[in-house]
């Protein structure tokens, strides 16, 4: 039995849900609603002390960190293989693991400034405080290499975009659709002509961006890039995977308060 704690906006969660939905797999969704702080929880703190989605249950076996899902799911089911035959091939895809360690926080960090910042406000000033503090063991401090985030989000919450790092982050993201678009003047797929676990860690990414109204940093100058997320978006996983378990609302939301901020990050990726 294949169990997934996840949540509709969390980039790691649909980068497992692809993968389970590219090999076909069965599996039961554990949805758990972080803007609401669920994954504070004790009973889910026992499974994933870091307090973050998604976790993965199979078997009775617990794992965590989405890259790691995803790569047991390809080993331990192996049809439909989404790592590439070759040596060469597969050391190229695992390259693109950078994203856990750049893209990922850098992620975090947009859309709390971008739009999450506004939905988490509306929480009870008890609810507030709460979920800004994290879990009292404080396990949330040290998310993907970040032991300020606590921090971090206390003056994203404040300050939008205008919080320190938030620039930087944008820009870091800019960086990334460069190098994807130069790698995929190569060829139709990241790492070849075969759509592999590279394309997955990085569809998450760029499809957040286009949910915050964000598309242009790859429209106007990036055609390679363009024509790659057209044909991830014409997979037939990619709608119920990446669209229809974002809630309506929080879909609402993500293209609401992110079309609001883009004529300020187009001035942060021109300055």
């Amino acid at each position: 039995m294949i169990e997934l704690y996840h949540h509709g906006s969390s980039v790691c969660s649909a980068k497992v849900r692809f993968v389970l939905m590219e090999k076909g797999l069965e599996w039961t969704g554990r949805y758990l609603d972080i803007l609401k702080g669920e994954h504070f929880n004790p009973d889910y703190l026992k499974l994933n002390p870091m307090a973050v989605v998604p976790t993965l249950v199979h078997d009775g076996e617990v794992l965590v960190e989405s890259t790691v899902i995803c790569e047991y799911l390809d080993d331990t089911f192996p049809a439909r293989p989404l790592k590439p035959h070759a040596p060469l091939g597969r050391a190229r895809m695992r390259l693109w693991k950078a994203v856990d360690e750049h893209l990922q926080p850098a992620c975090k960090y947009i859309t709390y400034a971008a739009c999450h910042r506004h939905i988490i406000a509306r929480l009870p000033p008890d609810k507030l405080e709460q979920y800004m503090k994290g879990p009292e063991s404080g396990a949330q401090t040290r998310v993907a290499g970040d032991p300020n985030w606590v921090d971090s989000k206390r003056a994203i919450v404040s300050m939008g975009l205008q919080a320190p790092g938030v620039a930087a982050k944008f820009r870091m993201y800019d960086d990334y659709l460069q190098k994807m678009e130069n790698a995929l003047t190569q060829h139709p797929w990241l790492v070849g002509d075969t759509f592999t676990l590279a394309d997955i860690a990085m569809t998450p990414h760029v499809n957040r961006l286009d949910m915050l109204g964000m598309s242009e940093m790859w429209t106007r100058s990036r055609p390679h890039l363009t024509a790659w997320f057209t044909r991830v978006k014409a997979r037939s996983t990619f709608q119920p995977c990446f669209l229809d378990y974002c809630p309506p609302d929080l879909t609402a939301d993500l293209r609401t308060y992110g079309s609001q901020s883009w004529p300020e990050v187009k001035t942060i990726l021109n300055a």
